[in-house]
C-alpha cells in the first residue's frame, strides 16, 4: 500500500521573493514545518519568468536554507503560480445514466467533469483546475456528493482555472534547473484559502484578497467552494514605485520609507511628522510630511481595492460578502489598507495569518507566509486523496479477483 510522503515542501515563487517551507505530519496527522526559506527573486515580474538565471539561483538558495534547517534533502515540491494572463471561468457539463437502477457513480461524476472541461481553449492556454462548484441531478441543484442518488441527469457546475502553456513550461524549466521536481503547480488563491479562511467563511461568501509584489490576487469563495477568482497586474511594489517617482528617491529607499512610516488613509494620520527623503544620486535629503506620503499611497490603493470590486459587481457576487474579506500577502500590511477596505467593500475585514499548522509557526506568523502555509496544507490534503484513491483501486483489484476466483472454482 502506497503511503503519503514523509515531507512535504512547498515554494512560492512571488515577484520580489522566493519562499520555501517544508513540512512534516507528525504521529497525530497534523502538519508542522520543519524548515522555512526565503531569498529575494529578480528574476520574475508580475508572476512571470523574466529571468531564467536570476530565478534559479533564488530557488536554489531558498531551497538550500530551508534544507539546512529542516535537515532532508528536497527533491519534490508543490508550486504555487499566479501570473497575471491566468484565467478563470465557470463551465458546465452535461452526462446521462443510462443505467437501469439510475443510480449515481464515480464514473458519472468523471464523466461530468470531462464534459465540463471540453470547452475549446487556445492552444496556448491549458486547464490547471477544475473544481466543482455544485451538482444538478434532474434539476435538483446545491448537490456536493452526488454518488448513491438516483437520477436520468447528472449535470455538473465547474470553476476552471487556466494559464499560459508555454509561460508555465518556462516556470517549470526554472524549478527543474534548481534539481527540484514539481509535484503539481496549483493556483496560489486556492492554496491561500487553506490557511487563511474558516469553513464558516468559505460557507457564507467570504473574499480572499492577497496583495503581492507584482500582482494582486483574489478569490470569492461561497457554499464551501471557490466562485468567482481572478488575478490583477498591480500589487505592492507599485505603491514603492510611486513613492520613488514623486519624491525622487532610490527605489530601496521608498520601500523603507513605504514601509516604516506607509499610510493610505488620511483619517488615521496623528500629529504633523517630518520624514527625511533621500535624494537620488547622493543628493542632500529634503523634508517630506508624513501626509504628502499618503496623497501618494492612497489613490494607489483605492485603484486595487476598486478594481476586485468591480469585477465582483460584473460577476454578480459583491453584495454576499457575509463573511467579510480576509487581507493577505506582504502588500496587505500597509497601514489604513484594511481601514480603506472596510469602506470600499461595506463589510467586516481582517488579516489572514498562517493557521491550521504546527512547529515552526512563529517564524512563518505573518502574511507574506499565507501562501506558501496554504500550499503546505493543500499538499497535506492531495497527498491524502492520492492514498483513498489508490485504496479505492486495490479494493476495486481484491474484489475483482475474487469474484474470478470464486467463477474458477465453481467449474472446477
Amino acid at each position: 500500500m502506497p503511503k503519503p510522503n514523509s515531507q512535504t515542501v512547498v515554494i512560492d515563487i512571488g515577484s520580489s521573493k522566493v519562499g520555501v517551507l517544508i513540512g512534516q505530519v507528525n504521529e497525530h496527522g497534523f502538519m508542522e514545518v520543519v524548515g522555512k526559506g526565503h531569498a529575494p527573486n529578480r528574476g520574475t515580474r508580475k508572476g512571470h519568468v523574466v529571468n531564467v538565471e536570476a530565478t534559479v539561483e533564488a530557488l536554489k538558495k531558498a531551497t538550500e536554507e530551508a534544507e539546512v534547517m529542516a535537515g532532508v534533502e528536497v527533491e519534490q515540491a508543490y508550486v504555487g503560480i499566479a501570473g497575471t494572463d491566468t484565467r478563470c471561468v465557470n463551465s458546465r457539463g452535461m452526462v446521462s445514466v443510462a443505467r437501469k437502477n439510475l443510480e449515481i457513480n464515480r464514473l458519472d461524476i468523471e464523466r461530468s467533469l470531462e464534459a465540463a472541461q471540453a470547452a475549446a481553449l487556445p492552444s496556448d492556454r491549458e486547464i490547471l483546475h477544475a473544481i466543482p462548484r455544485e451538482f444538478i441531478v434532474d434539476e435538483q441543484g446545491g448537490i456536493a456528493d452526488p454518488i448513491g442518488m438516483m437520477g436520468s441527469r447528472l449535470e455538473v457546475a465547474v470553476h476552471l482555472v487556466t494559464c499560459n502553456r508555454t509561460r508555465t513550461k518556462t516556470l517549470l524549466t526554472c524549478i527543474n534547473r534548481a534539481g527540484i521536481e514539481a509535484i503539481e503547480m496549483v493556483f496560489e488563491p486556492l492554496a491561500t484559502a487553506e490557511a487563511a479562511l474558516t469553513h464558516d467563511e468559505r460557507e457564507l461568501g467570504v473574499l480572499l484578497l492577497d496583495i503581492g509584489s507584482g500582482t494582486t490576487e483574489y478569490a470569492y469563495f461561497s457554499e464551501g467552494e471557490v466562485q468567482h477568482s481572478g488575478v490583477l497586474p498591480v500589487g505592492s511594489g507599485h505603491f514603492t514605485n510611486d513613492l520613488a517617482m514623486v519624491l525622487r528617491t532610490p527605489f530601496a529607499e521608498a520601500e523603507q520609507i513605504k514601509i516604516r512610516y506607509g499610510c493610505c488613509l488620511a483619517g488615521m494620520l496623528g500629529e504633523e511628522q517630518g520624514i527625511s527623503i533621500p535624494a537620488v544620486a547622493g543628493g542632500p535629503p529634503r523634508v517630506v510630511p508624513k501626509a504628502e506620503l499618503c496623497q501618494i499611497l492612497q489613490p494607489r490603493a483605492e485603484e486595487i481595492l476598486s478594481l476586485v470590486r468591480d469585477d465582483l459587481l460584473r460577476a454578480g457576487v459583491e453584495s454576499n460578502l457575509r463573511g467579510g474579506v480576509v487581507l493577505t500577502g506582504g502588500g496587505a500590511q500597509l497601514d489604513g489598507l484594511l481601514e480603506m477596505a472596510e469602506q470600499i467593500f461595506d463589510t467586516g475585514v481582517r488579516y489572514g495569518l498562517p493557521q491550521g499548522l504546527g512547529g515552526l509557526v512563529d517564524v512563518i506568523s505573518s502574511p507574506v507566509w499565507t501562501t506558501a502555509s496554504g500550499l503546505l496544507l493543500y499538499g497535506q490534503a492531495s497527498e491524502m486523496n492520492r492514498l483513498r484513491k489508490s485504496n479505492r483501486r486495490e479494493s476495486s483489484v481484491r474484489s475483482m479477483m475474487g469474484s474470478l476466483k470464486e467463477m474458477f472454482s465453481d467449474l472446477l
